[in-house]
Order: C-alpha cells, then sequence, then structure tokens
C-alpha cells in the first residue's frame, strides 16, 4: 500500500538518508515530501542533492525549500555569502561543491530554482520548511523568505495554552487554516526532544540530524515513523554543526 511520508532536514547526510529509505522500506509507491535543508553541515551535500535528483525519477517526490538551500543558492549563483551562513554549515557545502563538474552545478542548479515554497495537500494539510504569517494563510504572504525562515509559527504552537479552544476569539488565526502542518527548521532537540513532535496542529519533523539527533521521516496518516542512527555517529570525523 502507498504512503506519503515526510522527511526532515538533512542538511548533507546522505548516509543518514540511505539508512532511512532501507528502515522505512520506501518504494517508488511512496510519495515522498522533503521539508528542506538539504545541504549545510555533513560532507556529503552536494552529494545528497545528486542522490534527489536521481531519486525523482523514480519516485514521486516534492521538494520543499529550506533557508539554508537558499542560501547555497544564492552562493552557487552569485559566488557571495553572508558570514553566518560559514559558521552555520556552509563550509561543508562549499568544500562537497569543490567536486562537482560544471555540468553537475548546472544540474544543481534547476534542482534549486524548482524548489517549492510550500504544499497543501487535498486533504487540506500544509507541508513547508518553517512558517507562514500572513493570517489568511501562505498564499497571501508578502515575504517568500518567511516561508523558509520564520519560527513564530512553531513557537505559537509551543507556547499554545492547552486549555484554549479553536472555538475562543484569542486561539492563533494560522492554527485554524490547516487540519495539519508540517514543518523542519527549528531542530526539537532545543526542547530536548530527537522525535517528532505535535503541538496544536503543527508537526515539527526536524529532529536534529544537523546536530546530535537521527534523520526522521514519518508516515503523514498513521504517525508512525522511522529514524536513522543519530547522524553524528555516521560522520565520526566531522563536527556537523555541532
Amino acid at each position: 500500500m502507498s504512503r506519503t511520508l515526510a522527511i526532515g532536514d538533512m542538511h548533507g547526510a546522505l548516509k543518514a538518508l540511505r539508512q532511512l529509505i532501507e528502515r522505512a522500506k520506501i518504494s517508488p509507491e511512496d510519495s515522498l515530501i522533503f521539508l528542506g535543508d538539504y545541504v549545510d553541515g555533513w560532507s556529503e551535500s552536494a552529494s545528497l542533492v545528486s542522490f534527489l535528483i536521481q531519486l525523482k525519477k523514480t519516485h514521486n517526490c516534492t521538494f520543499i525549500r529550506g533557508n539554508h538551500d537558499d542560501l547555497c543558492y544564492s552562493w552557487l549563483t552569485q559566488k557571495t555569502y553572508n558570514p553566518e551562513w560559514m559558521i552555520h554549515g556552509g563550509q561543508a557545502t562549499i568544500d562537497s561543491y569543490s567536486k562537482l563538474s560544471e555540468a553537475e552545478i548546472n544540474t544543481h542548479l534547476q534542482f534549486y530554482q524548482e524548489l517549492i515554497n510550500y504544499h497543501i495537500d487535498h486533504n487540506n494539510r500544509l507541508f513547508l520548511h518553517a512558517g507562514f504569517s500572513n493570517l489568511h494563510g501562505p498564499h497571501r504572504e508578502y515575504f517568500d523568505e518567511t516561508f523558509y525562515w520564520d519560527r513564530t509559527l512553531w513557537e505559537t504552537a509551543l507556547a499554545l495554552n492547552p486549555n484554549l479552544k479553536p472555538t475562543d476569539f484569542n486561539y492563533p488565526k494560522r492554527l485554524l487554516l490547516f487540519d495539519e502542518i508540517y514543518i523542519g527548521h527549528t531542530p526539537v532537540t532545543r526542547i530536548e526532544k530527537t522525535i517528532p513532535v505535535n503541538a496544536s496542529c503543527v508537526w515539527n519533523i526536524d529532529t536534529g540530524a544537523a546536530f546530535k539527533g537521527p534523520l526522521t521521516a514519518i508516515d503523514i496518516d498513521t504517525k508512525e515513523y522511522w529514524q536513522s542512527d543519530p547522524v553524528y555517529t555516521l560522520y565520526p570525523n566531522e563536527n556537523g554543526r555541532n
């Protein structure tokens, strides 16, 4: 039976993705929704993107844009970067791209250009990297950067009073628009978790693969999930973003 799996932030951890595909027994019948941040952190950023480009030829894949993907694309096209990017995994990405030919890099540029900011399925479930701020929904968002940089959606969901009812005037309007929202961006390791965390209608699937956590895929219908080993154990001679 086919499944729809949401997959969290990978940050160059191709070994973890391969492990996850094996453990979740992912097949071409499954639909895969990647929540962004394919690069920056571990040493295989460029190789991971190449792998995803090939995966799309045999699997039904949806690729969401993450903030690190946007930073990498800016570097690839403009050869400039924010110094903060180097602190947060950019150097590992630059090093990984030094091994690619110009033709391969051009293929990657097309991949980055085709990333989407958000996806809404037929069951009114929203998938995006970070969040949105417009109370009328993502289609009314003023700034694209919000989709892959915002943290207020997750912070709002986490801080919500569990006694507040959806019918209450003070209930956050953004959390009423969709039956479920799937995000990455803010690692749940910040709240000392390494499994998917649900707050209100929001599911955070970033389980800290860039740091000390595993990479995670979740079946959005059954909520069964699969994880790689803690990613840092797969790259023992690297620091990732730790």
